[in-house]
């Protein structure tokens, strides 16, 4: 539930110039999704957004990049740090050797941070399948897990 109503805020903040909670509130319950103010303000908060600027001398709500990256990053590094005991890469193919047992949850993890560069995650007992848009993008995400488990 939490992760939905989360989603169908940031599909509002990305299509319409949202100023206030109240017109966030609002949009939402025009979408069928009913919540509160606090619970608006703790997604918010959760989610990373910011006020900025519009053209029109306005603030709205945006996701701020800033946030993404770091989020991106940590989580990723706890994950790989945990689990993941090699990768190696064919393309735009990557397959990530885990601990026995953990190659689902590490699938699992990459699949709900929603990468956009992942295509999807296939994932046996001790073997991640991760399918990468291009070979460029599945080489610049080896760069990174190369540097995490450094």
């Amino acid at each position: 539930m939490k992760s939905k109503r989360q989603q169908v805020i940031l599909d509002i903040v990305e299509r319409e110039d949202v100023e206030t909670q109240e017109q966030l509130l609002l949009a939402l319950k025009d979408l069928g999704v009913s919540t509160t103010q606090a619970t608006i303000s703790r997604d918010i908060k959760e989610l990373g957004l910011v006020k900025e600027l519009t053209p029109g001398g306005f603030y709205k709500y945006a996701v701020s990049q800033r946030k993404v990256d770091q989020d991106y990053a940590g989580r990723l590094r706890a994950i790989f740090r945990e689990g993941v005991l090699s990768f190696d890469l064919a393309q735009n193919l990557i397959v990530l050797k885990t601990m026995p047992g953990l190659a689902h949850g590490v699938g699992s993890a990459i699949d709900n941070m929603e990468v956009p560069e992942v295509v999807g995650t296939v994932a046996g007992d001790d073997t991640a399948l991760l399918v990468m848009r291009t070979a460029q993008a599945a080489e610049d995400f080896c760069t990174q897990v190369r540097q995490m488990l450094n």
